[in-house]
């Protein structure tokens, strides 16, 4: 009796690992069919609270959080090094 439970559970479980990878894989589709239609930029901006030179872009990123911006980096920007922050933006093709 214990074996056809074990195997019961097994099966049970293989199925639901089926299902799940199902799922994902069917998101992942529809994620880059939605990547296709809108095409993928970054938009910059200059930060505004950054002061200072940029060296660190660690720094730059954590500022920019404050501000909304999911990331940063140092950039020149003339003879200085400054910090810009990052966004996507979608545009429609």
């Amino acid at each position: 009796m214990a074996s056809i439970s074990r195997r019961m559970v097994t099966s049970v479980l293989f199925v639901l690992l089926l299902l799940v990878a199902t799922e994902i894989g069917t998101m992942r589709v529809a994620e880059a069919r939605h990547r296709h239609r809108h095409r993928h930029r970054h938009c910059e901006s200059q930060s505004h609270r950054f002061r200072g030179a940029c060296w660190s872009d660690n720094n730059c990123a954590h500022v920019c959080n404050t501000e909304d911006f999911p990331s940063g980096n140092c950039k020149f920007h003339g003879f200085e090094s400054k910090c810009f922050c990052k966004k996507p933006c979608y545009q429609l093709s």
